[in-house]
């Protein structure tokens, strides 16, 4: 256990020094911040001005109103919900190899196990950190806007689904741990990420029979933002959902255990 609080404390260290916290924070927020610019736009056009590329965002959005915001947050968050960690998980398992101090830090008294759990700590609650800032920034510029159709209900019920949704698209992150271990850099996780992100939305489009059964499409079907015509999700979507996150995390202590690492 004081193997295990001591790399926590390291990556945690790490982690509050560096510039790619910080830079994570503001840009989830100004994406925020922006959501409730374009709701601002969407309900005052004349705002737009003679920007055809604004006018022609705002008028995607139906209405400026709370159901349509929520709406678009929980399409962002899903989005966001595979890049944001994604990301993080890259730098959180790649930095000592990009840096190549590999060799240091496992030179270190602490067992590898003991590492890889403390980066999944740490990559877990980074992400989580960055999804609810995003939904409280997103919130605060709703208000802002002053938005119309707001309750308490509305937002309770938005509120759970947006948590459930980003708990489930986080979860999936392991499997972005693997790869960054795997290929001991930035370039092929980054390269996956944007390829599940593609992938995920050419089987909405055009394969939406298999999205019950492809892990990061599972979560957009749980939420409902895929809308009613798209496949409900079965029993054995939970199952693949969770068994990737299982093979990730194991693969990645796997790797750490035993890969030779020099």
């Amino acid at each position: 256990m004081k193997e295990f609080a001591a790399a926590l404390y390291v990556e945690m260290s790490k982690a509050l020094k560096s510039k790619m916290l910080w830079g994570t924070l503001i840009f989830f927020a100004f994406i925020a911040f922006m959501l409730g610019f374009m709701m601002l736009v969407a309900k005052h056009p004349e705002i737009a001005g003679n920007s055809a590329i604004l006018s022609t965002k705002a008028s995607f959005i139906a209405k400026a109103d709370w159901h349509v915001f929520f709406g678009l947050m929980l399409q962002m968050a899903l989005i966001l919900g595979l890049v944001g960690p994604a990301i993080v998980t890259i730098w959180v398992f790649g930095r000592e190899y990009s840096d190549r101090v590999i060799k240091d830090l496992l030179a270190l008294p602490v067992s590898r196990v003991n590492i890889v759990l403390a980066k999944f700590v740490i990559a877990f609650t980074w992400s989580i950190l960055l999804m609810s800032l995003l939904f409280v920034c997103a919130l605060l510029a709703g208000l802002a806007v002053h938005l119309d159709g707001w309750s308490s209900e509305l937002m309770l019920k938005n509120l759970r689904i947006y948590t459930v949704s980003s708990l489930l698209t986080i979860l999936l992150f392991p499997v972005i741990s693997l790869i960054t271990c795997i290929s001991r850099g930035y370039l092929l996780p980054v390269g996956v990420t944007i390829l599940l992100l593609i992938s995920t939305q050419f089987l909405f489009l055009g394969l939406p029979s298999i999205t019950p059964y492809f892990p990061w499409a599972i979560p957009g079907l749980i939420s409902g933002v895929s809308g009613p015509f798209s496949p409900k999700p079965e029993i054995i979507s939970y199952v693949i959902l969770g068994l990737t996150t299982i093979l990730g995390i194991g693969g990645t202590v796997a790797w750490w255990r035993y890969a030779d690492q020099h």
